[in-house]
C-alpha cells in the first residue's frame, strides 16, 4: 500500500544514516527487512510466504539478518518470535528510529524487538531516500495512525491513533522534491481530511495544507489519498476548484451502499450522507474522477445490503474501485462481538458482482473520455513497448501515447483515441 511505501523509504533513510548500503539484489544483503500490512489475512499469509523463500538465504550466509516491520510486527510480535527462528528483529511502525540498534543487537545472537507505539512519532524532520524508479512522482506522509476505529479495520491498533505533522517540514519536504525534478506528490495519511496541526496564529487543516503545498509551482501535481466521508468538507472541494493544479481526482471509501451496514461497520456516515459528498463534488468539480473501497460480505450483510452496494455504484458511477471480501482481522470490535457468519461461496458470489458491474463502469467512465482532450504527466515507459510512454490524466487515469520527442517528466497536451477498460490511448495534439 502507499502508506508502507512511504515508510519504507523512511526506514532506508535512517539504515543509511547509519552505514547500511540499499541493494536491489536479495542475494548480497546482509539484513533483509520486510514490511508488513495486517489490513488483510492475504497479506499476511503472503508475508509468511516469503519467510519461508528467505530459509536458502539464510543458509547461503549464516550471518544474514531478517526482520519484520511495520503493522504486522505490531500484531503478530509472540507469534513471529515463537514460531520462526529466522526472523532476527521486529520493529513495529513506531520503532523505526531504533532500527540500527536492534539489527546490531542481533549480531551477539539475541533479538531486537521494539513494537511500542507513539502518541508523537511522525518522523517529521526525516527526508526519505525515494525507491521510486521515475522521479516524477513521490509520496509525503502527513500523517499517522487512525482515530476512526471501524468495527472491522486492525489500522488504530497496529498504528495508534492519529498525530499530525508540522506542515511547515511537509512543504520543506515537497519543495525539496520539486527541485530535484519531481512534478507529482501524493499527501499521505488514513484520513488525510482530519489533519491537523495547532501553531501560533491558528491551526492548519488539510484544505489549508494542500493549498500550501500547492503553492510550491503551478507546476507540481498534487494528490492525495485516503479521505474519510465524513470529513469531506465543502472547503477542501472549494479549495481544489480553485487550484488547477491539485488532482481531479479523489478516492473517497464508501465500503457498502446499505446505512445498516455502514452503522455495523461504525463508519460514523449514511447512505445519504454519502451521496450528498458525491454530489458536493460535482457540484465543486464535475470533471472530477471518483474511487472508492467496497466490501463483499461484512458480518450480517444481506442480499438487500448487498444489492444496496450495487445500486449506489450505479448511482455514483465510480471510475474505479479497490473490492475486496471481508475477512475478520483479530482484535477488532467485529472479531469481538460479531459473528462472520456470511458463508464463503456467498461472500465470493457478491463479490464477483462487484467486480464485474466495476468493470463496466470502468470502460464505461474511459470510453465518454475517448475525444476528449487532457493534460498528462509522462512517468515512464509503457511495459508493453519501448515505442511508447505512458502518463496520467489528472484524474488518475493512464494513457499511453507514441514516444515521439516526449520524455519523462513531461506535460503533454493529448487526445483520447481509444480506451480498454483500465487504459486510455492518445496521441498528442
Amino acid at each position: 500500500c502507499q502508506m508502507n511505501a512511504a515508510d519504507s523509504e523512511v526506514v532506508l533513510s535512517i539504515m543509511q544514516k547509519e552505514g547500511f548500503v540499499y541493494t536491489e539484489n536479495i542475494e548480497r544483503a546482509d539484513v533483509i527487512l520486510v514490511n508488513t500490512c495486517s489490513i488483510r489475512d492475504n497479506a499476511e499469509q503472503r508475508i509468511w510466504g516469503r519467510l519461508k523463500e528467505f530459509v536458502r538465504y539464510k543458509k547461503a550466509n549464516r550471518a544474514l539478518i531478517v526482520g519484520i516491520i511495520g503493522c504486522m510486527a505490531e500484531r503478530l510480535k509472540d507469534s513471529i518470535i515463537e514460531n520462526h527462528n529466522l526472523v532476527d528483529v521486529v520493529a513495529g511502525p513506531d520503532a523505526y528510529r531504533d532500527l540500527p540498534a536492534l539489527v546490531r543487537q542481533t549480531e551477539s545472537g539475541g533479538k531486537g524487538i521494539n513494537t511500542m507505539l507513539s502518541r508523537e512519532e511522525t518522523y517529521a524532520e526525516i527526508s526519505p531516500v525515494r525507491l521510486d524508479k521515475n522521479g516524477v512522482s513521490a509520496f509525503v506522509s502527513i500523517m499517522r495512525g487512525c482515530n476512526n476505529m471501524c468495527s472491522y479495520c486492525v489500522v488504530p491498533y497496529t498504528r495508534g491513533g492519529e498525530r499530525s505533522r508540522d506542515p511547515q517540514t511537509i512543504v520543506r519536504e515537497v519543495r525539496e522534491l520539486f527541485d530535484a525534478g519531481y512534478r507529482e506528490v501524493t499527501l499521505l495519511g488514513q484520513n488525510v481530511n482530519s489533519y491537523k496541526w495547532d501553531c501560533e496564529g491558528g491551526a492548519v487543516d488539510f484544505p489549508a495544507l494542500i493549498r500550501m503545498v500547492a503553492e510550491t509551482s503551478p507546476l507540481l501535481r498534487v494528490r492525495f489519498a485516503t479521505s474519510h466521508p465524513k470529513d469531506m468538507c465543502d472547503r477542501l472541494l472549494e479549495t481544489m476548484a480553485s487550484m488547477p493544479n491539485i488532482c481531479r481526482c479523489i478516492h473517497l471509501p464508501a465500503q457498502s451502499g446499505s446505512t445498516r451496514m455502514l452503522s455495523l461497520m461504525n463508519r460514523r456516515y449514511t447512505r445519504e450522507w454519502y451521496l450528498d459528498r458525491i454530489a458536493a463534488i460535482r457540484r465543486y468539480m464535475p470533471d472530477c474522477s471518483i474511487t472508492t473501497d467496497l466490501i463483499a460480505g461484512f458480518c450480517t450483510e444481506t442480499e438487500q445490503d448487498h444489492e444496496d452496494t450495487l445500486s449506489l455504484m450505479r448511482e455514483v458511477g465510480y471510475d474505479g474501485a479497490y473490492m475486496f471480501k471481508y475477512s475478520e482481522r483479530p482484535n477488532t470490535k467485529a472479531a469481538r462481538h460479531m459473528e462472520d457468519d456470511v458463508p464463503e461461496e456467498v461472500k465470493t458470489a457478491r463479490l464477483t458482482q462487484i467486480i464485474e458491474l466495476q468493470n463496466s463502469l470502468s470502460e464505461r467512465s474511459n470510453r465518454a473520455d475517448v475525444g476528449r482532450e487532457f493534460e498528462i504527466l509522462i512517468e515512464g515507459e509503457s511495459k508493453r513497448s519501448s515505442g511508447q510512454l505512458f502518463g496520467r490524466t489528472s484524474q488518475n487515469k493512464v494513457v499511453i501515447i507514441d514516444r515521439g520527442q516526449h520524455s519523462v517528466g513531461d506535460y503533454v497536451r493529448v487526445k483520447i483515441t481509444d480506451c480498454t477498460s483500465a487504459t486510455l490511448l492518445g496521441e498528442s495534439v
